[in-house]
């Protein structure tokens, strides 16, 4: 029997929310380079990757350095300054 796990609750906490809405951007950047990848492989079986699906992955990419930079900056106080 486990008995260390935490109860499940039914509906997320305010603040669960609320750090969901704060990552929301990193989230979607991180899923941006999800599908950009994904359209790489599948572009394998029509000849190979194109130079703009390249570009796609790379920009994506970029998205999610700036996003978790700005997350980063925005959860951590001492690094506002």
């Amino acid at each position: 029997m486990r008995t260390h796990l935490a109860p499940v609750t039914a509906e997320p906490t305010t603040a669960d929310l609320a750090a969901i809405d704060a990552e929301w951007p990193l989230i979607a950047a991180e899923l941006d380079v999800l599908d950009a990848e994904i359209t790489l492989i599948y572009a394998e079986d029509h000849g190979g990757p194109s130079p703009l699906d390249w570009r796609r992955l790379r920009r994506a990419e970029a998205r999610v350095t700036r996003a978790a930079t700005d997350t980063a900056t925005r959860t951590d106080p001492r690094r506002a300054a």
